[in-house]
């Protein structure tokens, strides 16, 4: 194995580590008690419960009783999940149904 690989190895276990025990901070937008919006808190409840290990912190937000909070965010589309931290910043739009793709994008699940 040449250095390089080594410390490419090296710097993916440190990032693993440090992910680990790292608080997950996530913003919910959603619209009312329209029926996507409920499926949405529905799948993210079921999601926390069932994958993630770490300590979470989930605010829902109803855009219809704060829309600042969809104009600051840039919020075009409800439901909205905004993953805050760790770093990087991420956005998935919909009713959170496609749990896989919601794990690969939290950096909870690899892609395979």
């Amino acid at each position: 194995m040449d250095e390089k690989t080594n410390k490419f190895d090296e710097f993916e276990e440190a990032l693993e580590t440090s992910k680990k025990g790292e608080k997950l901070v996530m913003c919910l937008l959603v619209a009312g008690i329209h029926p996507k919006s409920k499926n949405a808190i529905e799948n993210l409840r079921e999601l926390c419960e069932e994958h993630i290990d770490s300590e979470c912190d989930i605010e829902v937000i109803d855009i219809y009783q704060q829309p600042i909070f969809a104009k600051e965010g840039k919020i075009i589309a409800v439901p909205t999940l905004v993953k805050e931290l760790p770093l990087p910043v991420r956005r998935f739009v919909g009713d959170l149904s496609d749990k896989e793709r919601i794990l690969i994008g939290l950096d909870i699940r690899k892609s395979e």
